[in-house]
């Protein structure tokens, strides 16, 4: 299964802009590892809040590069009790994970084959979350800014689940006020 971009010619996707300034703070702290967390929502408000995540790639990969040939610099795996405690949070609060998010680092913001494969299967239990990307410059390029351009904010896209077409289609990021 090749890669998806975001598509242009889609409606962006509004997330308030809350939220689009955590998401370029975690991966701006993670540095030079991909980050990773969840976004949590309701029938009122799909993007409500985000929750960091830990990336456990480099841990798994240290102790099995065979089976995790990729580190946190170029691959994420989050931490299942983290994931498992914000699923039961937002469960209590009536809420539900909408979301999962983490960053590329050096590259852009499309979903990779490993992405699709994580995002659809048994490996995580979210198969219905949107997917955010966050594409962020290499440590040693600069900075990372929030500029709209284009109705959508560069370096993020958001990959929302086509049944009709089986796929993921990416849109780009429209921060929003809360």
């Amino acid at each position: 299964m090749p890669r998806i971009d975001v598509d242009g010619s889609l409606e962006p996707v509004e997330i308030p802009a809350a939220i689009v300034s955590e998401l370029l703070q975690h991966a701006r702290e993670e540095l030079p590892e991909e980050c990773c967390g969840l976004v949590v929502g309701g029938a009122a408000q799909r993007y409500r809040r985000l929750v960091r995540c830990r990336n456990d790639m480099t841990r798994r990969h240290r102790e099995d590069p065979c089976a995790f040939p990729l580190d946190g610099r170029a691959a994420f795996w989050m931490n299942e009790a983290d994931y498992v405690q914000v699923s039961k949070e937002a469960q209590a609060d009536g809420e539900t994970v909408t979301a999962v998010y983490h960053s590329h680092v050096g590259t852009g913001a499309y979903l990779s084959t490993m992405d699709l494969e994580y995002a659809r299967h048994a490996l995580f239990p979210f198969p219905d979350a949107d997917q955010i990307v966050v594409g962020v410059a290499a440590p040693d390029s600069g900075h990372l800014s929030l500029r709209p351009e284009d109705g959508g904010a560069p370096g993020i896209g958001i990959f929302v689940w086509d049944p009709a077409g089986e796929s993921f289609r990416g849109h780009r990021v429209r921060p929003s006020a809360p």
